[in-house]
């Protein structure tokens, strides 16, 4: 889509400023401020590309939406600005989001929608990226306050993780630390569930190291790791990964045809570095036992035989009911 606006535009703020939370503590965040007539410029655009991402392009909700405040995070590789659109009938308000794009990432976006429990809208414009704002609770926030309070259902905590885990491993979305993601929690008839929902796409099919698209190997994840030590046997945890892995096959066999589109596209396009590439081959060789990941020349062949290797069986049974 082209929306008058790209990433870069952004950049042009003259001052910022920390973003506290309710608490007072800094968030990470500064709040950028700009020229006014690049402010009215900027605010216009903003409001457009919201109603494009959320009413696919009804404006007669315009009138009443305007830009409440621009943020922007410099932690990390993505930079991302993350802009809160606000009604101003009632003061509600909403958030999307505008990074610069890269291939790995808008992969990932895209095998999120096609292979997760979630759908996920989001537009690129060259080098931008749009995504929509992924409500839930960051993980190492819940990881830290939400945890071990009396509310929370650490089995069903516990049993997310596993099939989170699994996910990842699957589709190949690596470096899923705790900041990485989102807990979404749905107040259920007798308790409540959960979901653990990715929010940050650039790893996706990029690093070599197999445990790297294993979030329970990374040390920000521990505390859920030890979580499911505690309360998940390991014939539960398998049967958690099958239950899980079957899901993602029905999602497959219902995109298969866009899935296949997206994984020629892959192997087409390079992602990532030979280096990595040779390294992620070898150790998922070794670990499926399969010397076919030994011919794979890049990430888009990686993934193919990944998904293959891991969801054949589930595939089978899913056809055959």
């Amino acid at each position: 889509m082209k929306f008058g606006l790209v990433y870069s535009d952004l950049l042009e703020h003259r001052l910022a400023t920390p973003h506290l939370d309710k608490k007072g503590q800094d968030t990470l965040w500064e709040t950028v401020f700009y020229e006014p007539e690049t402010n009215e410029r900027l605010h216009k655009a903003l409001t457009f590309i919201y109603v494009m991402l959320k009413n696919e392009g009804d404006f007669s909700s315009l009138e009443h939406l305007d830009v409440d405040r621009i943020d922007y995070c410099s932690f990390g590789n993505s930079n991302p600005f993350r802009i809160r659109i606000i009604n101003k009938f009632n003061d509600n308000y909403d958030y999307f989001y505008i990074k610069t794009a890269d291939a790995s990432r808008v992969y990932g976006l895209e095998l999120e929608h096609l292979l997760s429990p979630n759908r996920i809208s989001y537009y690129v414009d060259g080098d931008t990226l749009i995504e929509e704002h992924i409500a839930g609770i960051p993980g190492d926030m819940f990881i830290n306050t939400f945890m071990n309070t009396k509310q929370t259902n650490k089995v069903r905590l516990a049993k997310e993780f596993v099939k989170f885990n699994e996910r990842c491993f699957v589709r190949l979305l690596g470096d899923m630390r705790s900041y990485n993601y989102v807990l979404d929690i749905t107040p259920d008839f007798d308790d409540v569930q959960y979901r653990i929902r990715a929010i940050d796409f650039d790893q996706q099919c990029y690093e070599g190291r197999k445990n790297l698209y294993l979030p329970q190997f990374f040390k920000e994840n521990f505390p859920l790791v030890d979580l499911g030590m505690q309360l998940i046997n390991e014939k539960t945890v398998q049967q958690y990964q099958a239950e899980e892995r079957s899901l993602i096959a029905r999602r497959l066999i219902a995109s298969r045809y866009r899935l296949k589109d997206l994984i020629d596209c892959m192997e087409e396009d390079n992602i990532s570095t030979p280096e990595k590439v040779k390294q992620l081959r070898e150790d998922l060789a070794k670990h499926h036992q399969n010397d076919l990941f030994l011919k794979c020349e890049n990430m888009g062949s990686i993934l193919k035989l990944q998904l293959k290797s891991t969801l054949a069986k589930h595939i089978r049974k899913v056809r055959n009911i």
